[in-house]
């Protein structure tokens, strides 16, 4: 026994787990049990072991007389010998993957159950199972094409479940490739969750039905389902629900898998070091929309996939395994395990233990992004940089840098919009409701009296029927050649000539009489001011702007400035303004959070271009910083706190281009319970602020691109909106869920 504990090749989680029809009283103590009963029975010790098998791949050790274990733990494990039988290759037709597309639109049940049905003659089994289920579904079924056979046993499914999507695929990828079909095709982009089940024969384990059952009953159970599927919904925490001792948290099931894993992650722009593993095992599982939505951006598709020949490790599904563990990390949550949602529920009906939630998340009070309107046509950029040219012309053009740099980041849903069509905003604004989003703080771009990019809310104005509800910060920095507002060739000088406070006053004027115009408080106009450092005399412009407003009729107004972290020429006093805003990554960003580029050189890891003059920081280190007591007691009083979805200027810097690397929706997931938990509540009016909706150029964006999706705006809604807003963004609804191949 002591030999098979220092080898680290008894289990006794999985034991335990594996083989609930023997009495507890004897796992008490699980490696004796094995020792004793197990082996001679049959049993595992861990999935990858089989002792029947061993002695027979290992005639040698048969001779012997030996107990297989203990064998392998004195040097079979150093021999690298064959420990488990090893499957038999079908030859299976090879079909082509489907086309498949799911209607938006449909209604659909609170859950699904996504079934693949590789070996046929399980069909009753798991129907059987289905038919105990007391929670509301939708089925979905993928079946390995087998010819004819599979052709009847569709129909059979159909005849039985008529709504459910019923698709044939080749034999490739296990069951992962059919899962990711149906997760790259949309089928389960609306659902609460979502659950992963399949004919798991295990022919190499000697044990495989009872395995199989054990994984099925425990996520599936005949008794109590409702309630723990409420109870794994309800808990922000969890991201993957698995059957006792199938979650695996030990580095040795790495196997050949970590670099294959490792290449994957990147296209998150996840990194690992090999020196953690922990993952859902059995690949049977309860899964949340964040981890759906995230499988999806991997843009994983067949082609990528190893040819079957009964690999038993090294291959793609192998490695997405194992990735599905590094989601809920990257995102703050956790793989629960049966015995956890039970414990977790009884923890909660005792009065005397108190809730098993130490803090409830708090709710913004109002939200504010900032919105960019650069997206049309205008004279200068026509002058400056080319005829026709629109933000969108450098979001094209940026380029990948390494691997797993996700550029460039292009638009989804509203496409490459022209903001000089004004349904477009409504179109945003409409996103942005069903996401929590109570106002767009819009960029104004005022030069002593000179306008520009003012098209969009200019016509916005001639149309009251569309729904945006905004409020100006005024842009009050020179635009320069190399776009950071900091450095360069000057475009556009900002000038603060005598009485320019009453001019910019005036000219905000009809913004702030539109209906539409924000008024957080419920009675004072807001307005921003960017840069009010870089004022002559920003305490007495701002007293004239205040008085101006008053002759004009408009009252007091609400007036915030941005906490840019940059020391302007004049010193500003906290007091002169209402609020302040926090606006990452400004002022979020150390010496120690650097990758590429700051004081340590290149500790990223991989190989940068050459000529690259930029920076690479990291995103979570940026979430550390923003939520630490040190950095918040620094902040001005009044501050409203604030995130960034992502931030990468590549699109307009190229080589010298600043990027927050291992910025996505999970991190962001991250950031925002963090925000929630510690930061609202000190938050000037408990209000939240974003940067940005729609800065494609800089990457600070939460409208859906081709990457995410509208991923990022889900996880924002899972924080902020009401039931009512956050169900608007799967509108319209209607009867039936359906696929088309």
């Amino acid at each position: 026994m002591s030999a098979a504990r220092d080898a680290s090749v008894f289990d006794p989680v999985y034991y335990t787990g594996a083989y609930p029809q023997v009495h507890k009283f004897f796992m008490r103590f699980p490696l004796r049990h094995y020792a004793v009963f197990g082996e001679a029975l049959g049993l595992r010790p861990n999935p990858d072991f089989s002792p029947a098998a061993y002695l027979r791949y290992n005639s040698d050790v048969a001779e012997l007389n030996m107990s297989p274990l203990l064998h392998y733990a004195l040097s079979g494990k150093s021999e690298d010998r064959i420990t488990k039988e090893l499957p038999k290759v079908e030859d299976l037709p090879q079909g082509k993957v489907p086309k498949l597309r799911f209607d938006a639109g449909c209604k659909t049940a609170r859950f699904a159950v996504a079934m693949h049905l590789y070996y046929p003659d399980l069909w009753p089994e798991f129907e059987e199972t289905l038919q105990q289920l007391e929670i509301p579904y939708d089925l979905f079924v993928t079946i390995t094409y087998r010819g004819e056979q599979t052709d009847q046993l569709a129909d059979e499914i159909r005849s039985t479940y008529p709504d459910a999507t019923v698709v044939s695929l080749p034999n490739k990828g296990r069951d992962i490739l059919p899962f990711l079909t149906l997760v790259n095709a949309g089928a389960f982009d609306r659902y609460e969750a979502v659950c992963k089940i399949h004919t798991k024969k295990s022919p190499h384990r000697e044990d495989g039905d009872i395995w199989r059952r054990h994984l099925i009953n425990d996520i599936l159970p005949d008794q109590d389902l409702p309630t723990l599927l409420e109870d794994f919904v309800a808990d922000r925490k969890a991201a993957f629900w698995v059957a006792d001792g199938q979650h695996y948290d030990d580095v040795r099931w790495w196997g050949s898998n970590l670099e294959t894993t490792r290449h994957l992650l990147r296209r998150l722009e996840i990194e690992i070091s090999g020196d953690r593993l922990s993952f859902p095992a059995g690949s049977i599982y309860w899964l949340k929309p964040l981890m759906i939505g995230m499988l999806k951006a991997l843009k994983l598709h067949e082609g990528m996939f190893d040819q079957e020949q009964a690999q038993v490790d090294g291959t793609l599904a192998h490695a997405l395994e194992r990735l599905m563990g590094f989601l809920p990390d990257e995102a703050g949550q956790e793989i629960r395990q049966t015995t956890q949602i039970r414990a977790h529920l009884k923890a909660a009906a005792d009065p005397e233990a108190g809730s098993p939630n130490t803090q409830t998340p708090m709710r913004p009070s109002y939200t504010s992004a900032f919105y960019l309107p650069q997206f049309h046509p205008i004279p200068e950029n026509d002058a400056w940089w080319g005829k026709g040219f629109t933000e969108w012309r450098g979001v094209v053009g940026a380029m990948s840098l390494f691997p797993g740099h996700t550029q460039p980041l292009l638009p989804a849903d509203i496409g490459f919009y022209d903001l000089r069509v004004s349904e477009t905003l409504g179109e945003q604004a409409a996103l942005a409701k069903a996401a929590g989003i109570d106002a767009f703080c819009v960029y104004h771009y005022w030069f002593n009296g000179r306008r520009v990019l003012e098209a969009p809310l200019e016509n916005l104005l001639k149309r009251p029927e569309i729904e945006f509800p905004f409020y100006l910060c005024w842009a009050n920095e020179s635009w320069r050649r190399n776009w950071d507002g900091l450095s360069g060739e000057v475009l556009l000088d900002q000038t603060y000539a005598d009485g320019f406070e009453e001019a910019l006053v005036k000219d905000s004027l009809p913004y702030m009489r539109d209906p539409r115009y924000q008024r957080p408080d419920g009675t004072r106009p807001r307005f921003v001011i960017y840069r009010p450092e870089d004022m002559p005399d920003p305490a007495a412009s701002v007293k004239r702007m205040r008085k101006a407003w008053e002759k004009a009729g408009i009252g007091a107004v609400e007036l915030g400035a941005v906490c840019f972290h940059v020391t302007g020429e004049n010193a500003v006093a906290e007091d002169i303004f209402d609020f302040w805003i926090e606006m990452p990554p400004h002022g979020l960003v150390t010496g120690d959070d650097f990758l590429v580029g700051g004081p340590q050189g290149n500790i990223l890891g991989q190989q940068m271009p050459g000529g690259f003059e930029g920076l690479v920081y990291d995103y979570s280190k940026v979430i550390g910083n923003a939520l630490s007591p040190h950095y918040v007691q620094a902040l001005p009083r009044n501050t409203i706190c604030g995130a960034m979805p992502s931030w990468d200027n590549t699109a307009r810097r190229h080589m010298s281009a600043h990027i927050a690397y291992r910025a996505n929706p999970a991190s962001f997931n991250r950031w925002l319970e963090g925000i929630m938990h510690t930061r609202i509540e000190g938050s000037y009016r408990n209000e939240f602020f974003l940067n940005a909706w729609n800065e494609w150029a800089e990457k600070a964006v939460l409208e859906p691109s081709l990457a995410y999706g509208d991923l990022y705006l889900k996880v924002l809604s899972s924080w902020i909106a009401t039931d009512a807003q956050a169900h608007a963004l799967d509108e319209p609804v209607t009867d039936e869920v359906g696929a088309t191949t």
